[in-house]
């Protein structure tokens, strides 16, 4: 059963018993979709597809199931790969299921044993085989181009450490020691060399070495700074050594893009691939090595676009319209690639594109029957001012079907992060809302990523101060629009978005007349002393500064020591009952119930911190409706004008 606890509201809010709206706003009604048929709105397909070593096949994670599955390149029903992945749930990329280079085995992750382990699944007869017996973390792998070794990163000793493990004996060697991570291990085509990559203390830095297949005669290959790491070596990624060997292919936020760059294996200087004002992802070289495939993000549209590995102008080979070409993979003749696409009204699915003529065929069909997709609502992308001369680009998502001089609601939703994006995705939350009669803002303020360093750079030290100004900024935006009704505006977030709900409670406390936080993280100081989880630590120390001598920003940036400013009622909600959890929203309940602050707090169960389930991601859903309408459709009216910040 649903733990709920709801803490009663205050002198500053009335409460009126009504009827659950969040009920009835799960029958259907008319065009609008209902939440069960917008949260059954997933792509079937996630992860990175692999192509096989023999171009029959196209290996994929199942979106539905977390399994895997084989679908051909020509098209028809899926081939369920009956491997079991245990309890691990879906795969980061750089753990993601690869084919080994003739095809016999498909090597996955998982933890059916207890413990994250690698397996391989035979693709001759369906066997699996357990090749390491770690007992520890596993946060990337790859295979050796012989089929002979598998090198991986596994933590068995307290931070990621080199390993490789040979695949007909099991034997595991430890490749290094250092006290610093090392992670994400490549190999150079002749299969004597392991190239991996070194983190520094601050996760900023980046090291790739280059050692024998023992460990011996390391020897650094190119380093870059100034790149924080937030996964832990994700973000950087693999170091590719070209197919003839002479190359490194790597990722750079030096120019102030996060672009590809090419260094010399032996030593020298390092050459952009192809050099844009946009963040280039998934570079993978082309089977021959002639060419690089590579998407670009321009304003959260990403395009799939092949560049000679000589330089030159980039063929843009696939950008969908209002959507995002990602994750591509060559076919192993060079002739097309297999990628993802989705966008703004539809999720991922798989396709195919030819290198000879950019026709593209659609391999999998993830919208469900019914005419869902006319019954979506299209945002439109904007750009609002902020201060300090910062354009604030978002999405916004108008009710259907308004009448002329009808006026809605107005709900902001920010990103997590703080250094992450909204895309040209199908985003299930906006349309919720959307659909039911509220106008939805989705913005990415200062710290988003996609729009340079700079601009991801420009809410280092001021977390809930100078990037809070880009929120209420579009708290402005949105009431000047004449459908908005600009006394009746509400904010919402996960993760960094529930901080900056927090935030926008404790340090703007009349800009919203409600706030839903979820998951959010209340008092940095608190978190440092208690919960200390690394990574967060990391990009706190990365953003704020060391905790040693930014203690100050630190808890100028922590909603909670400026509780007794929140006047606008709250509702937090997050998961519990399983590990890792977090104290954050309940300390901040109790700084609100110690001053009589409107608020309410729920819980939902069998989650960590964060909400992911469908059962449970309905259910929240329905009680952020309730609460919305309930602050943002009351028949209160406020005497005089909003207060100023």
């Amino acid at each position: 059963m649903r733990h709920q606890r709801h803490l009663t509201l205050l002198a500053a809010v009335t409460v009126a018993a009504t009827a659950a709206p969040g009920a009835a706003q799960a029958q259907d009604n008319g065009g609008t979709l209902t939440i069960d048929q917008l949260l059954s709105i997933g792509s079937v397909v996630s992860g990175s597809p692999a192509w096989s070593p023999d171009g029959s096949a196209i290996l994929v994670e199942s979106g539905l199931t977390g399994g895997l599955m084989t679908i051909s390149p020509e098209g028809g029903f899926p081939t369920r790969v009956p491997a079991d992945l245990g309890s691990a749930g879906h795969f980061l990329a750089s753990q993601m299921p690869g084919w080994s280079p003739s095809g016999a085995w498909i090597s996955f992750v998982s933890d059916k044993s207890g413990k994250p382990e690698i397996w391989l699944w035979s693709t001759s007869d369906g066997s699996q085989v357990q090749l390491t017996s770690l007992g520890a973390r596993i946060n990337s792998m790859s295979w050796s181009p012989d089929e002979r070794t598998i090198a991986f990163a596994g933590d068995r000793y307290g931070n990621y450490d080199i390993w490789t493990v040979d695949v007909a004996t099991r034997r595991v060697h430890r490749l290094t020691t250092d006290k610093r991570y090392e992670v994400f291990p490549s190999w150079t085509p002749d299969s004597r060399r392991v190239l991996y990559v070194r983190l520094d203390d601050t996760w900023e830095d980046h090291t790739v070495i280059e050692v024998d297949t023992d460990g011996g005669n390391p020897r650094t290959v190119l380093e870059d700074t100034d790149f924080f790491d937030y996964g832990a070596g994700t973000t950087f990624a693999y170091p590719q050594v070209s197919p003839d060997g002479s190359q490194v292919l790597f990722r750079s936020h030096r120019s102030g893009w996060i672009n590809y760059w090419l260094a010399p294996l032996e030593g020298g200087d390092a050459r952009p691939v192809a050099a844009a004002q946009a963040d280039q992802s998934s570079a993978v070289w082309s089977p021959d090595g002639s060419s690089i495939a590579y998407t670009e993000n321009h304003n959260g549209h990403h395009d799939l676009r092949v560049v000679s590995a000589e330089g030159g102008k980039p063929r843009v080979l696939v950008s969908p319209d209002g959507g995002v070409a990602v994750s591509p993979s060559w076919a192993p003749d060079g002739s097309a690639i297999a990628y993802l696409q989705g966008d703004l009204v539809s999720p991922n699915d798989l396709y195919t594109v030819s290198l000879a003529d950019g026709k593209s065929r659609q391999l999998t069909h993830s919208m469900p029957a019914g005419n869902f997709g006319s019954r979506v609502v299209v945002p439109e992308k904007v750009h609002y001012p902020s201060t300090d001369g910062h354009s604030i680009p978002a999405y916004l998502y108008r009710p259907p079907n308004a009448a002329a001089g009808e006026r809605f609601p107005g709900v902001l939703i920010i990103h997590g992060g703080p250094t992450s994006q909204f895309h040209d995705r199908f985003d299930q939350n906006a349309q919720f809302f959307a659909q039911r009669g509220y106008v939805v803002l989705l913005p990415n303020i200062r710290g988003s990523s996609g729009y340079g360093k700079d601009f991801a750079d420009a809410n280092n030290d001021c977390w809930g101060r100078c990037d809070l100004e880009d929120v209420v900024a579009g708290a402005d935006y949105l009431r000047a629009m004449p459908e908005v009704d600009p006394e009746r505006i509400g904010l919402t977030g996960t993760s960094y978005g529930g901080v900056m709900s927090m935030y926008a409670a404790s340090f703007a406390p009349d800009e919203f007349r409600a706030i839903i936080p979820g998951s959010g993280y209340a008092d940095w100081v608190h978190f440092y002393h208690g919960e200390n989880e690394l990574r967060h630590v990391k990009l706190l120390e990365h953003e704020l500064g060391p905790f040693e001598t930014s203690q100050d920003v630190w808890r100028n940036s922590s909603a909670i020591y400026e509780v007794e400013n929140v006047a606008s009622p709250i509702f937090m909600v997050h998961g519990v009952g399983r590990y890792p959890g977090s104290d954050q929203s309940e300390i901040f309940a109790r700084a609100l119930e110690n001053y009589y602050k409107p608020f309410r707090y729920t819980t939902y169960p069998n989650e960590n911190y964060y909400v992911r389930s469908t059962a449970n991601r309905r259910q929240m859903l329905l009680d952020m409706l309730d609460f919305f309408e309930e602050f943002l459709r009351d028949e209160m009216v406020t005497v005089g004008e909003r207060t100023s910040r």
